[in-house]
């Protein structure tokens, strides 16, 4: 039987790890960090645990412990279901990876499902399911209906909810099956089903028997492209899943002046508008709306963030970010 990775599996080393922990909510992380190390010297093979150390050495300064600790749980996961690639790059170790990993994002809200709707709009006041229905709609009309809507990364389904009265058949896809079985429970959604988004369109997912090419008429995605960094395999996929003329909506974090996304404290990614409208040109969108719009809180500051709305297929002028 599989070793839970959260465990060392030696008691004395589980001991210290959640002495050392009790030490770290107490702001003594130089001195949480001393037992942890105690602690992986019992266990030298637990990725968790050297990831623990990481975060305990990184806030008591020790930069170098912690890119080395890093280091090891890389080599212990070469999976990184911990994010250690992404922490590496942030301390300035490494470049910022294209996309965070996939085992990364699928733990990350596995996690995260049972709690995610109360966590998000209670705590965090989060807005983008609501805010990029308001977009859509306003653009397509109060009435609008849409044969076939695709909810890309579609978590627990706070969009689904709020698109399901303009849709005909409504799926929903997500990397987090956790968060699909959450999404379940809604009963919004005809189809739910796995899928990468960081992958090409003929891996994904999105594609195979019963769900094929151009079925879709508004393909959506909230607050997911803020987990994949780089976006130049989503939007020929979006290309392929939509009929001519569909509309994509999605929203972002706000890169700024940025020359492309930019991965942020918070391990997730920013991209600058310019960078968005580049990249929806070249897969023949056109741009005919773009929101800046505060979006969530982290850490009781405001994210500001960017909602676009687009149209697959069809020339139409691309409309300037209101301010």
């Amino acid at each position: 039987m599989a070793r839970h990775p959260f465990s060392s599996g030696d008691p004395v080393a589980d001991r210290r790890a959640d002495y050392a922990r009790m030490l770290a909510e107490s702001k003594h992380h130089a001195e949480a960090a001393e037992v942890m190390t105690q602690a992986l010297e019992q266990a030298p093979a637990w990725a968790a645990g050297w990831f623990q150390l990481a975060d305990y050495a990184e806030k008591s300064g020790g930069r170098k412990a912690a890119i080395a600790a890093l280091s090891t749980v890389l080599r212990l996961d070469p999976a990184d279901i911990f994010g250690a690639g992404l922490k590496l790059a942030l301390l300035g170790a490494t470049s910022p990876p294209a996309v965070p990993p996939a085992g990364y994002v699928e733990r990350l809200f596995d996690d995260y499902a049972a709690r995610f709707d109360t966590a998000l709009v209670e705590r965090l006041a989060y807005t983008v399911p609501e805010k990029l229905a308001a977009l859509i709609l306003d653009h397509a009309g109060a009435t609008a209906h849409f044969p076939v809507v695709t909810d890309l990364g579609c978590g627990t389904g706070l969009f689904g909810q709020r698109i399901r009265s303009h849709a005909g058949t409504l799926e929903g896809f997500d990397l987090s099956t956790n968060m699909l079985a959450q999404a379940a429970e809604k009963a919004v959604y005809d189809r739910l089903a796995k899928a990468d988004l960081s992958r090409p369109a003929a891996e994904s997912g999105l594609f195979g028997p019963g769900v094929p090419e151009g079925r879709c008429d508004l393909a959506t995605a909230a607050d997911v492209l803020i987990y994949l960094g780089d976006l130049h395999d989503i939007f020929p996929s979006v290309a392929r899943l939509l009929r001519p003329g569909g509309l994509f909506a999605f929203s972002l974090e706000d890169g700024g002046e940025a020359s492309g996304p930019v991965l942020r404290p918070s391990l997730r990614y920013a991209h600058p508008a310019a960078f968005i409208r580049q990249l929806a040109a070249e897969n023949g969108f056109a741009i005919l709306a773009c929101r800046c719009e505060v979006i969530r809180m982290d850490a009781g500051a405001p994210v500001s963030g960017l909602l676009f709305l687009a149209r697959h297929g069809e020339d139409v002028l691309s409309a300037a970010c209101a301010a």
